[in-house]
């Protein structure tokens, strides 16, 4: 069956074709921290049916935002991955949490609650807090601790990237609570500000001869 169109000859209406159905767009940020199996997608998107997701992941293949591919043995299950067309979405994202954050207030009762959905705004505050720090050389690979779990964020390159879980050779680990997340990610504090009075816990990773890591400074 077609999908439907607004058939509008109108960029803003064409992107809307490919990404307006709901879900299509956290199943972007799901598989922006890379590759997904079907069922860890559907354990980190609490609400969406399962013909729902398959649905909505055919037609991302389709549109050429995903892709679909077998693991090697002993894995040999399929996972899910974007493209580079899908990867582009990550401003996109970035603009609508900034604009969605005025409303997220307290957490719901209801609200379920990830570690990884606090990444894509988070981005881009860490690579603008090393950014204006040139004369302090930055992490590359920052392990990101919250109560709710861990990801992993990588800086550097032409753009940001976050992974789900730890790193395997973090340079610095970011302990903090999820409220200093929440302040950090949506501009209540900044990053150097958390870091300087204690909300944030940065641990060097040690080196392979035993010596301390790089440090994390809150000059910025």
């Amino acid at each position: 069956m077609p999908r439907r169109s607004y058939d509008q000859y109108c960029a803003v209406a064409r992107a809307l074709d490919a990404v307006g159905d709901r879900w299509t767009l956290l199943i972007v940020r799901e598989l922006l921290g890379g590759a997904r199996r079907y069922t860890d997608l559907h354990t980190d998107l609490p609400g969406v049916s399962t013909d729902m997701l398959a649905s909505r992941l055919k037609d991302m293949e389709r549109e050429g935002l995903v892709t679909r591919r077998r693991l090697p043995p002993p894995g040999a299950a399929f996972v899910y991955e974007l493209t580079g067309r899908g990867r582009e979405l990550l401003p996109v994202l970035t603009a609508l949490a900034d604009w969605g954050a005025p409303a997220l207030g307290d957490p719901r009762p209801t609200d379920a609650v990830r570690a990884h959905w606090f990444a894509v705004p988070l981005l881009t505050r860490l690579a603008a807090h090393f950014a204006d720090a040139p004369d302090t050389p930055g992490p590359g690979v920052l392990d990101i601790v919250l109560d709710e779990g861990t990801f992993h964020v990588t800086l550097g390159g032409d753009r940001p990237v976050y992974g789900e879980g730890p790193a395997p050779e973090p340079d610095v680990s970011l302990r903090m609570s999820t409220a200093t997340c929440v302040d950090v990610a949506y501009d209540h504090v900044s990053f150097a500000q958390a870091l300087k009075s204690g909300r944030i816990e940065a641990t060097p990773a040690a080196e392979p001869d035993g010596r301390e890591g790089t440090a994390v400074s809150a000059e910025a």
